[in-house]
C-alpha cells in the first residue's frame, strides 16, 4: 500500500503543488483583504488538489506513448507499467469529482467555471503537438490559481487577480522553457514543439528572461493596484533576486543545473510572495 501510494504521488508530482497552491491562497487573501475564514481554506485547497491531480494524471495518460520513447521520462511509473491505466483513470475521476464538489461548496461562479478548468487541463497536454507556444498552456492553467482564489471569495472577477494571474502565466511559461531545454533533441526528433526546439537554446533562454521580466512588471502592477505594503515590496525584491539567480545557473553551454533552476528556485517564488502578502495583512 505504501509503495502504491508513493507511485501515485510520483505520477502526479504532488510536491509540485507548491507552485500553484500559494497563488490560489493569494487570490483569496487579496479578495478578502485579509485572512479568509476556514471554510474557504478547506474547499479552495481541495479544489486545487483535485484540479492539479486530475490535470497531471491526464497529462501522464495523454503522453504515455511519448514518455515511453523519451530517455528522460521512460522510467516513469506509467510507461514502465507499474500502475494500471484503469487506476489512473479512477484517480482522474475521483480528482475531478473533488474539484466539482469543492467548486459547488464555494459559490455559483466557481461551479459554472469548473468545466472550463477541466478543458484547459486536458488541452494543454496536446499543445506541444501543434505549437511552440505550448508553454503558455501550462502558464494559463497556473494563472487560474490566483484568479480562482479571488472568485472563490468574491464570486466575481476584477483587474487585480488578472494582473497577478498574468504574472503567474509568464513566470510559469518562463521556467517551462528552461525545463524544455532538457528535451531539445527528443522534441526535434519526434516533431514535438517548444520554444527551445523552434528557436534554439540561446534564443529560448533569452525569451525565458523576457517572460520573467514581464512577470516582475505584472507583480509590480499588482502591488500598485492592490496598494500593497512594505512586506509585499520586500517579497518582490527577493523574487527579482531569485529569478536573476535562476538564470545565472544555466546557459547555452551548461544546462547541468536545469533541475535546480526549475524546482529549487521556482518553488520559493510562490512561497515568498504568499508570506509577503500574509505579512502585509497581518502585521
Amino acid at each position: 500500500m505504501l509503495k502504491a501510494f508513493r507511485l501515485f504521488l510520483g505520477l502526479v508530482k504532488f510536491e509540485h503543488t507548491i507552485f500553484a497552491l500559494p497563488f490560489a491562497y493569494l487570490g483569496g487573501i487579496l479578495a478578502y483583504q485579509g485572512i479568509f475564514p476556514i471554510h474557504y481554506w478547506v474547499f479552495l485547497t481541495l479544489a486545487m488538489i483535485g484540479a492539479r491531480t486530475a490535470g497531471m494524471a491526464m497529462n501522464r495518460l495523454i503522453d504515455k506513448e511519448i514518455d515511453a520513447k523519451n530517455p528522460r521520462t521512460l522510467d516513469r511509473a506509467l510507461p514502465k507499467g507499474l500502475i494500471p491505466i484503469w487506476q489512473v483513470w479512477l484517480l482522474v475521476f475521483v480528482s475531478l469529482s473533488l474539484l466539482f464538489f469543492s467548486a459547488y461548496k464555494l459559490n455559483l461562479l466557481c461551479c459554472i467555471l469548473s468545466p472550463l478548468v477541466v478543458i484547459m487541463l486536458i488541452s494543454y497536454s496536446y499543445l506541444k503537438r501543434f505549437t511552440y507556444l505550448t508553454h503558455f498552456g501550462i502558464g494559463l492553467v497556473l494563472a487560474c490559481a490566483p484568479i480562482g482564489g479571488w472568485i472563490a471569495i468574491k464570486g466575481s472577477i476584477a483587474v487585480l487577480p488578472i494582473l497577478l494571474g498574468a504574472g503567474v502565466c509568464f513566470w510559469t511559461a518562463g521556467f517551462d522553457i528552461i525545463y524544455a531545454t532538457q528535451d531539445l533533441e527528443f522534441d526535434k526528433k519526434e516533431g514535438m514543439h517548444s520554444i527551445p526546439a523552434f528557436f534554439g537554446i540561446r534564443k529560448g533562454l533569452l525569451i525565458s528572461r523576457l517572460f520573467h521580466l514581464i512577470t516582475i512588471i505584472s507583480f509590480t502592477l499588482t502591488g500598485i493596484v492592490g496598494i500593497m505594503g512594505l512586506f509585499y515590496w520586500i517579497g518582490i525584491l527577493a523574487i527579482i533576486f531569485l529569478l536573476i539567480y535562476e538564470h545565472s545557473l544555466i546557459s547555452e553551454s551548461d544546462l547541468s543545473k536545469v533541475n535546480t533552476a526549475f524546482f529549487s528556485v521556482n518553488s520559493l517564488v510562490s512561497i515568498i510572495l504568499f508570506i509577503s502578502v500574509v505579512a502585509d495583512f497581518s502585521l
